[in-house]
């Protein structure tokens, strides 16, 4: 079988591994390997030594399956084996009579179906199979076995087939009605198989992209991945782009193309082993002619192909790109609005547009040549049983019924062995989701698996946690970047302080709030930040969250009162000290979910910035231009609220009011010069 080629420029294994690296976790927990240390092969050798395990039982239960048919079989209708499938007799008094030394097969197969449960308990452990960790080998050893019955159950058509074909030409009515009864009896027992592999196959892709989106998201969240992969927080994010859309789109098509795939593949595989014996027995000439077409065939068509997974690549992330414009506009319309902005935002949404419409249109006509090509293929082989089994035919080597049979087998073995050539389009699409996906799990493993420069956990390694804000001979520079904002800083903000920092735009005020933050880490120094929990940070644009006004006051904690939210009565005298009374006769019900960036202006979503920290009244507080949509009379007076609170407090600000609710000022210049007065 052909491998994908938009595999090539990476390589088959990397391919493999990749999609290994996605798959092998779901079913079998690395334990207390470190991901981001461990060799992938380390990592998936547990889930590699179970497969031949499960193959295994298969194996024996299938064995046991068609054994219990034939013996059914000669029961109701003696002969109807030997007609049907005249190998088949011998070949199971062979397997359950074998030579005199070897062990029976009763107690060998008892053996295997052991072996392959004890091994399922020794790696998995009990622990992991009471969470549920069988659930996915279940489904996968159904599927297998599904899988088996199926194709044997076709192998036996093709012969009722044969059969059928020769009473006609006979005019044997009798056998014609017999074989006609038993195909249609394989017919019957054939759709609850197909029934069932129609609801494992999606089931089981829908338990792994449960498990590997949660995974995902929970990395993405932990050690500030986000933030550290996101272009705003001043990180390396060129080679993630769309985070979204890997979580989401990528994930979803991983998980059930790429099983869709692997399961058709190997479906391919079991039928071309069964068939291929058919058309052998039958004729080897006609079996090589075959086998030769398709593999020319094969070539041809994965050197046309070649450049469809970069083209979907691509295409994945040129409309990724388009929809995020659309998003930006519709986050940021009223600012357009007022900057009548539409001609700009119009230039640059069809520049994107264009972008993913000229790749699409290089994408058709890829496709359409490879299309051209598969059809060509599938026409040009209609006729060959015809040419190779008429002459013999006409000699009186075979009967008639061996046209409508070999037509049955040639048609199994073709799609079998064209697989690649019928899936070259999804083979390339889902290439390029499982590099994409596989790219963000990598360095989503990097970062949170290792300490990683301007990580919170880095700097809570370097220093232990403190009760005080401290900062000491402390270089700040951008991440990235050679520019020093501050020189050789040492400030200690103890609880109660309250310091303003100022000076001209560009000289590194935020940035000094990321340090102390712990967003960004610093060039040289140490930095000694509290708990988490006892600091807050308050940007210019407050952050509200999806959810209700509830969820907007109580955040980050939760909610509910029961898991330590706030009481509604508290919410709404602190309401009423930020001076938003009105928010609650305009939205009595605590619970209403609204998109409140969009439902409130500046000015009230910081004042709401207020009463959370207000209602949290975490020890130290960092506020950026907090205040900037606010009169002055509201300005004073959230501060003086904050102030009573006993919070330390550092402010960034323009407004020389601000300067009374403060006690130091720390003034910056940007060349990395600072004064503490």
């Amino acid at each position: 079988m052909a491998v994908p080629p938009g595999v090539t420029d990476t390589g088959v294994g990397r391919f493999l591994s990749a999609l290994g690296r996605l798959a092998a976790p779901f079913l079998i927990r690395p334990g207390r390997l470190s991901p981001a240390t461990a060799p992938s092969a380390l990592l998936l050798l547990p889930a590699l030594l179970l497969l031949p395990a499960l193959l295994l039982q298969v194996a024996a239960v299938a064995l046991l399956l068609l054994s219990a048919v034939a013996a059914l079989i000669l029961i109701l209708a003696p002969g109807s084996l030997d007609r049907l499938l005249p190998a088949l007799p011998q070949l199971l008094h062979a397997i359950w009579h074998p030579p005199a030394g070897l062990p029976l097969p009763a107690p060998g197969l008892l053996l295997v179906l052991a072996a392959g449960g004890g091994a399922f308990a020794f790696v998995q452990q009990r622990r992991r199979l009471a969470e549920g960790r069988w659930r996915p080998w279940l489904l996968l050893g159904a599927i297998l076995l599904l899988i088996v019955l199926i194709n044997a159950i076709n192998v036996v058509i093709s012969f009722l087939v044969r059969d059928v074909d020769n009473s006609l030409v006979a005019y044997d009515t009798a056998g014609f009605r017999r074989s006609l009864a038993l195909y249609a009896l394989c017919l019957v027992l054939a759709l609850p198989v197909r029934a069932l592999q129609r609801w494992a196959i999606p089931r089981l892709a829908l338990l792994w992209r449960d498990w590997l989106s949660r995974d995902l998201l929970h990395r993405w969240l932990d050690g500030r991945a986000y933030y550290l992969l996101d272009p705003s927080g001043d990180a390396d994010s060129a080679v993630i782009d769309n985070p979204d859309q890997r979580l989401s789109q990528d994930a979803d098509a991983v998980t059930s193309t790429s099983l869709s795939l692997s399961v058709e593949a190997l479906e391919a595989l079991v039928t071309f082993a069964g068939f291929a014996a058919v058309l052998w027995a039958i004729n080897s000439r006609l079996a090589l002619v075959l086998l030769g077409y398709a593999a020319i065939a094969t070539v041809l068509i994965a050197v046309a192909a070649r450049r469809l997974e970069r083209l979907n690549r691509d295409q994945l992330r040129l409309e990724a790109d388009f929809r995020y414009g659309l998003v930006h506009i519709r986050d940021n319309s009223e600012a357009i609005a007022f900057y009548r902005g539409e001609a700009q935002e119009a230039r640059e949404g069809q520049r994107r547009l264009g972008a993913a419409i000229g790749n699409a249109d290089r994408l058709i006509r890829w496709e359409a040549l490879v299309s051209v090509i598969q059809n060509s293929y599938g026409a040009f082989s209609d006729f060959l049983p015809w040419l190779v089994l008429a002459p013999l035919f006409f000699a009186h080597r075979v009967e008639f019924g061996v046209f409508g049979q070999a037509g049955l087998a040639y048609a199994q073995v073709l799609t079998s062995l064209s697989y690649v050539v019928d899936n070259i389009d999804r083979l390339a699409a889902i290439a390029a989701s499982i590099r994409r996906l596989d790219d963000f799990q990598a360095r989503l493993t990097a970062l949170t698996g290792l300490p990683s420069p301007g990580s919170g956990a880095a700097l809570h390694a370097a220093a232990p946690a403190s009760t005080v804000l401290r900062v000491r001979h402390a270089d700040l520079r951008p991440p990235g970047s050679d520019r020093l904002l501050i020189r050789d800083l040492s400030l200690a903000i103890e609880p109660g302080l309250r310091l303003l920092v100022v000076g001209p735009s560009g000289c590194g005020k935020t940035s000094l709030l990321r340090l102390l933050a712990g967003l960004w880490p610093p060039a040289a120094g140490v930095v000694e930040q509290p708990p988490p929990g006892q600091m807050m940070f308050v940007p210019q644009k407050p952050y509200l969250p999806l959810g209700s006004l509830r969820q907007q006051l109580c955040y980050p904690r939760p909610a509910d009162p029961a898991d330590g939210g706030f009481s509604d009565a508290h919410l709404r005298r602190v309401l009423a000290a930020v001076q938003l009374p009105e928010l609650l006769h305009r939205y009595p019900d605590l619970e209403l979910r609204q998109d409140w960036a969009r439902v409130l202006s500046l000015g009230e979503q910081q004042r709401l910035a207020f009463a959370r920290l207000l209602l949290h009244a975490p020890r130290f507080v960092l506020l950026d231009e907090a205040t900037s949509a606010l009169d002055l009379a509201t300005e004073a007076m959230l501060y003086d609220a904050l102030v009573r609170t006993g919070s330390a407090l550092v402010s960034v600000a323009h407004r020389p009011t601000l300067r009374r609710f403060h006690g130091r000022v720390l003034e910056l210049d940007g060349s990395g010069a600072w004064h503490l007065g």
